[in-house]
């Protein structure tokens, strides 16, 4: 049988999701280098993208919204973006932009997709675009949680009930984490608010600030100490490190497999 659900961690929090025939990728960064930020991981298969359906931006920072990696996928490509951002990409040439509010639904094909709250301040800059971040819940066949960036909010207890996977960031690109994002301990707490059946830690050992380690250890501790905190704090959660490049299917709940 064929799977239902591919999943492909491209790197940082840029995860191409397949799903019931559409091809959705979340946030992408897919340069190897990016203002101050350098990419330690391997470099991003564009080619393996393929024609894609639609984009999910979830907030306007430069590590999650970054215009030159948008341009290399096409300024058709169908492009979904928090309420308040359209302008800042219909300015840079992008012509197939829908803005969501937070609890609003588009449809992609057969998928359903509603933004999410999400509790990180996501805005461009003082003087710049403003938008919300937001989260992304995809539902079809399966359903499927993209986080972008958040710190814990009460309201995730009923944010997806039946969730199949979620796509949590775990790190960022520093030593430190500022408010308004989860390390490894809080992302498994989300993990017991969430209840979802598979979680996949993104957003960690793919980008470093220059002059940061950016050693094979260093940049796999997020991922093995979020795994290590899953299994303390929400046992019943399959937790699958997924390489960057690398792919997760599932096509039933008891049977799914990693490849890189």
């Amino acid at each position: 049988m064929e799977p239902q659900l591919r999943v492909t961690w491209v790197g940082h929090s840029t995860v191409l999701i397949e799903l019931d025939g559409v091809r959705l990728l979340t946030d992408p960064m897919l340069r190897p280098r990016v203002s101050f930020l350098m990419r330690v991981a391997g470099r991003a298969d564009l080619a393996a993208l393929g024609e894609l359906d639609a984009v999910l931006i979830s907030h306007l920072h430069y590590d999650h919204l970054d215009i030159g990696s948008l341009g290399r996928l096409g300024r058709k490509v169908p492009v979904v973006i928090p309420t308040g951002a359209a302008r800042l990409l219909r300015g840079r040439g992008f012509s197939r932009i829908l803005e969501l509010d937070e609890g609003a639904e588009t449809s992609v094909g057969p998928l359903t997709i509603r933004a999410t709250p999400a509790e990180h301040e996501g805005s461009r800059g003082p003087l710049l675009a403003r938008a919300a971040a937001v989260g992304y819940l995809i539902s079809g066949s399966a359903r499927l949680y993209f986080a972008g960036d958040t710190d814990l909010f009460d309201d995730m207890r009923a944010l997806a009930p039946n969730l199949d996977v979620a796509l949590l960031p775990v790190a960022g690109w520093g030593p430190r984490l500022p408010p308004g994002h989860l390390d490894p301990r809080r992302a498994a707490e989300a993990l017991q608010l969430l209840q979802p059946r598979v979680a996949v830690p993104i957003h960690w050992g793919t980008y470093r600030r220059i002059g940061v380690r950016g050693d094979a250890e260093a940049l796999q501790a997020p991922a093995d100490d979020f795994a290590r905190f899953a299994r303390e704090l929400a046992p019943a959660t399959d937790v699958r490190i997924v390489p960057v490049g690398g792919t997760l299917e599932l096509s039933t709940p008891s049977r799914e497999t990693v490849t890189s």
